[in-house]
């Protein structure tokens, strides 16, 4: 995952109208989106989609041809051992770090219905965001997808710019020739359109 694609145009963040957020209406919440950052969200969350579900054990079995598998019929997965991706590792932890069997077990019932379940909220966020952007009307239980697509975004982009303290302001320690730099507005935009949608819903 480069995020090339996140280079900032001139002007910076400020491009993608960071006021965009998230309001109350009944039954949910809605926000309005430039195309500008409909383009952003749409193209992390298909990356995010397509991370989870490239070497899922099912994907796995339809590309060798086995989809009778055990694993298939059951939905566990054949991975006993933590992505090497440190993105990916991060989106599917361990469940038990000071035990590594019984880390691979859980990992083996647990991880294909983890994976489809952040596919499922990725879709859903590129179902209801149109490309062109527009008006964004969710119910409650979209809601819900949306925070834990845009909650797996963020997990993924703390990871490459080395974030380990959620609060953590890394633009205060970056020049303006780290690579780094040109991701810290998307992550910041992102975290304000989360609580932006957590408060509309509380």
């Amino acid at each position: 995952m480069s995020w090339d694609f996140l280079e900032p145009e001139e002007g910076g963040g400020d491009s993608l109208g960071l006021a965009a957020s998230f309001r109350r209406v009944p039954g949910g919440a809605a926000a309005y989106f430039e195309e500008a950052q409909a383009g952003v969200i749409r193209s992390l969350v298909s990356q995010i989609a397509e991370l989870v579900s490239a070497d899922s054990t099912v994907a796995e079995l339809a590309e060798s041809g086995a989809d009778d598998a055990v694993e298939a019929e059951l939905g566990l997965s054949s991975h006993a051992e933590p992505p090497e991706d440190p993105v990916l590792a991060r989106l599917l932890p361990d469940g038990y770090r000071d035990d590594p069997r019984a880390s691979a077990e859980f990992r083996r019932y647990t991880e294909e219905s983890l994976r489809s379940s952040k596919v499922a909220s990725a879709q859903s966020v590129l179902a209801s965001l149109p490309a062109a952007g527009g008006e964004v009307l969710l119910s409650e239980p979209e809601c819900q997808l949306w925070l834990r697509a845009l909650n797996d975004v963020r997990l993924a982009l703390s990871v490459r710019l080395g974030i380990t303290d959620e609060n953590e302001d890394l633009s205060e320690h970056l020049t303006a020739d780290d690579p780094r730099s040109a991701y810290v507005w998307v992550y910041q935009w992102l975290a304000y359109l989360q609580d932006s949608l957590i408060e509309a819903l509380t």
